[in-house]
């Protein structure tokens, strides 16, 4: 079983930007928890980062057929993507959208997902263990 785990723009900078509402964590440090955890529960983990939109849908197009799941945290993207939308409703397995912080607790633009409607699930507001959840959830319903 293959899990990919998307994260969208500006996570890379995580540890960096904004501790106080994405923490301390360095982006290098999520992707090794991550990547251990869904090792420990049976996965392989293909993990990506992209500031580019493209990028980001080309890749959700090439895990069809080679990952069972995705795991997405769009960033910025989360609001308007409709690219990625899209490619997240072709994609057949589950899926499930991430954020760190609690988007409904902040800015009015933040609080609409345009990527909602074609996910399992949305887990926001826990900081990196949003992903956490996530895998959880992915290994309870995927073995």
């Amino acid at each position: 079983m293959n899990i990919l785990i998307i994260n969208g723009p500006n996570l890379n900078l995580l540890g960096i930007r904004n501790t106080v509402t994405y923490g301390n964590k360095s982006f290098a440090q999520l992707e090794v928890e991550l990547v251990d955890e869904l090792k420990k529960l049976g996965f392989d983990v293909d993990f990506f980062q992209s500031n580019h939109e493209g990028e980001i849908v080309s890749k959700i197009g090439e895990s069809i057929g080679k990952s069972d799941a995705i795991i997405i945290n769009p960033g910025a993207l989360t609001h308007y993507s409709y690219s990625i939308r899209d490619a997240l409703e072709a994609f057949p397995g589950k899926k499930v959208e991430v954020h760190i912080s609690n988007i409904y607790c902040r800015e009015e633009f933040r609080k609409e997902s345009v990527i909602s409607p074609v996910v399992d699930g949305v887990i926001s507001g826990f900081g990196i263990d949003s992903y956490l959840l996530a895998t959880n959830w992915l290994a309870r319903v995927l073995k």
